[in-house]
């Protein structure tokens, strides 16, 4: 019998998967990072995403790296908004 190791384990949960999201959801994120960008351009805190709704792509920032999400709700990191308005 073959075991991990509890290290090697945790390399697993440490890599980074990619999501593959709904281009809508991905656009209606941007969207919202965008107005979060020209509204608060002099703040420095960047979020750490945009929890947004499946169904009604309603959203918000998310400021904290392990968002509780609502029924329905998708988190788009912050990464993947960037590289989508790149």
């Amino acid at each position: 019998m073959v075991s991990l190791s509890d290290q090697s384990s945790h390399n697993y949960q440490a890599m980074e998967i990619p999501i593959l999201l709904d281009p809508i959801l991905l656009r209606a994120a941007r969207r919202i990072y965008r107005t979060y960008c020209v509204l608060h351009a002099k703040l420095h805190t960047p979020p750490a995403g945009v929890a947004i709704h499946r169904d009604s792509h309603r959203g918000q920032l998310i400021f904290k790296t392990r968002p509780i999400l609502l029924p329905g709700e998708c988190f788009v990191p912050l990464k993947q908004i960037e590289s989508e308005i790149s």
